[in-house]
């Protein structure tokens, strides 16, 4: 039981704090191009690499901060889902140069983020 309450902790922040910095990004930049889905992602994929790399390689966390921080903050934090949904209306409303860029970049950008942050975490 401990476990999913652990989960749930981190989920319910991660999905406050997703919500916040979409808005934010939309709100500052517009949302013609869903930025905020986009470096929701890629930012998600640097703090996969340094945590999963930093609590299970470099210093052997107890496995509950794997549960809190990347299970629930980052499960609930990242949004391949929405990333789904938004590059499909943008396909649906003809805009193929914006969906191709949103798959193109999140892929490659995400995972060159992933990297990074596994690099990062060597450093430290």
């Amino acid at each position: 039981m401990i476990n999913y309450l652990i989960i749930g902790s981190g989920g319910f922040i991660g999905a406050i704090t997703r919500y916040a910095l979409a808005v934010w990004i939309g709100q500052r930049w517009g949302r013609s191009f869903p930025l905020g889905t986009f470096i929701i992602n890629v930012s998600g994929s640097f703090f996969i690499g340094l945590l999963m790399s930093l609590l299970t390689v470099r210093y052997m966390a107890n496995p509950y901060w794997r549960l809190l921080l990347v299970v629930g903050f980052l499960g609930a934090y990242t949004t391949f889902s929405t990333f789904e949904y938004e590059t499909g209306n943008l396909i649906k409303d003809g805009q193929i140069l914006y969906a191709a860029l949103n798959v193109i970049l999140s892929v490659f950008l995400g995972f060159i983020a992933l990297r990074l942050g596994e690099m990062f975490s060597k450093m430290i």
